[in-house]
């Protein structure tokens, strides 16, 4: 690396399962609770009983018996709520539907924490009812236009609107700025990041899995991503990816240590440019990282 100048870097950090284990969006959202690490008697309540929701409904549980955390976790669903609450005597289930405005109201009213795993669209309803009474919310999704527009009244409220606190979007922003801060306080200039960053399980606990890859968050959701459009930023370029070749226009990933991986670009890679504090930056990708051979079989469907 040269004095002054960062190289093109490639960050990999492989959250691969060990054992039984699988990461998910839940994980990080533990890392982000401990904001609230100084919380006593304190209840929340969780949204969306889901597949992304048994991690984190686990740890809250848990910890919160240690640390007098009372849960609800709300759904359309309620038998689904229940059987993620179990036995857990700090937890309860309840039915909550979005269209019921003032059950869900008031279920957010009697939180001191409010985590929504709902599908995006439902985040600025959400939103709306937490600046209403003084809630903190915290989601996984991507921070959308409605959800922005709120950045301003929610400071004044002194509340934190905590969004992208997944794996992806999530785990990779707190690498991401890790590597970025490390270089820029060693007196470097960063000209290019790529980053790729995936869910994936450990093919020794699924050998007959022929996809390596598993739904652990909703199914609709990962046909959604696989009809999407990429754009990023290459050699001081901006590039578009049209859906029918967002899995032809891949690179080939070495981790040592795990093996080969195949990414593609994610999103809108170029409003990380300022978030990043890289505005100027010759290339910016953040992309999805996959077992071989997804890429391929999903190019077909």
């Amino acid at each position: 690396m040269d004095s002054g100048r960062a190289k093109n870097r490639r960050t990999q950090f492989p959250f691969l399962g060990n054992g039984r284990k699988i990461l998910n969006g839940s994980d990080f959202f533990i890392n982000a609770l401990t904001i609230f690490g100084n919380m006593k008697q304190q209840h929340i309540l969780v949204l969306g009983a889901g597949r992304s929701s048994s991690a984190l409904i686990s740890y809250l549980l848990s910890e919160g018996r240690d640390r007098g955390w009372t849960l609800t976790v709300g759904d359309g669903d309620e038998e689904l709520a229940r059987r993620r609450i179990g036995q857990a005597p700090n937890g309860c289930s309840m039915h909550i539907r979005m269209s019921d405005e003032q059950a869900l109201r008031t279920a957010i009213t009697n939180a001191d924490l409010v985590i929504s795993l709902l599908p995006a669209a439902m985040h600025p309803a959400i939103a709306a009812h937490c600046l209403a009474v003084g809630k903190h919310l915290l989601t996984a999704s991507y921070v959308s236009p409605d959800m922005r527009a709120l950045d301003k009244e929610v400071r004044a409220k002194g509340l934190l609107f905590l969004n992208e606190c997944g794996l992806d979007p999530g785990l990779d922003h707190m690498s991401a700025m890790s590597i970025i801060h490390r270089l820029q306080r060693g007196g470097y200039t960063v000209y290019s990041f790529e980053s790729f960053t995936g869910g994936l399980i450990d093919p020794v606990t699924d050998p007959d899995n022929p996809w390596k890859y598993r739904f652990t968050w909703n199914p609709r959701n990962v046909v959604v991503a696989g009809q999407g459009t990429a754009t990023y930023r290459a050699n001081g370029l901006n590039k578009y990816i049209p859906y029918h070749q967002l899995f032809q226009r891949t690179v080939q990933i070495e981790i040592p240590g795990a093996g080969r991986f195949e990414g593609y670009a994610n999103r809108n890679s170029l409003q990380y440019k300022e978030l990043y504090g890289l505005p100027d930056i010759d290339t910016m990708m953040r992309g999805t990282l996959r077992f071989q051979g997804f890429c391929a079989a999903w190019n077909v469907l």
